[in-house]
């Protein structure tokens, strides 16, 4: 299944921080999205604060990393990107769940209610 790490960045209180760290996080996605075994590499900024950001990284399997740690700008990245966050990084990694494995669920399940009924008037 798809190895995915999912990072939490908080820029500091400064607009040069957050362009500089709006660059560097699309420049790395450019970069990284091109690594073998990379299924995707994607960066975001939160609609409400300008200085939140998430990096969800997808790798065919956990040793796939092997490649963006391998990646020589891999080297430049943390010692750019540091000094403009206003707090460490939060890391987490996960392993994707595998679709097919909840297919008896639903046959078991067939009498609940359809997302279309639970709805039903809601406004």
């Amino acid at each position: 299944m798809v190895y995915t790490i999912v990072v939490h960045l908080y820029a500091k209180d400064d607009p040069t921080a957050i362009s500089k760290l709006q660059f560097k996080l699309t420049e790395a996605s450019q970069v990284y999205s091109r690594d073998r075994e990379t299924v995707g590499w994607h960066v975001m900024q939160d609609i409400s604060d300008p200085r939140k950001f998430t990096i969800v990284e997808r790798y065919e399997r956990e040793s796939s990393q092997k490649y963006h740690l391998e990646n020589p700008y891999w080297k430049t990245f943390d010692p750019f990107v540091m000094p403009l966050l206003e707090k460490p990084m939060d890391l987490m990694r996960f392993e994707e769940l595998d679709p097919t494995l909840g297919s008896h669920v639903a046959e078991e399940s067939s009498a609940d209610p359809s997302v279309g009924q639970m709805y039903a008037g809601a406004t």
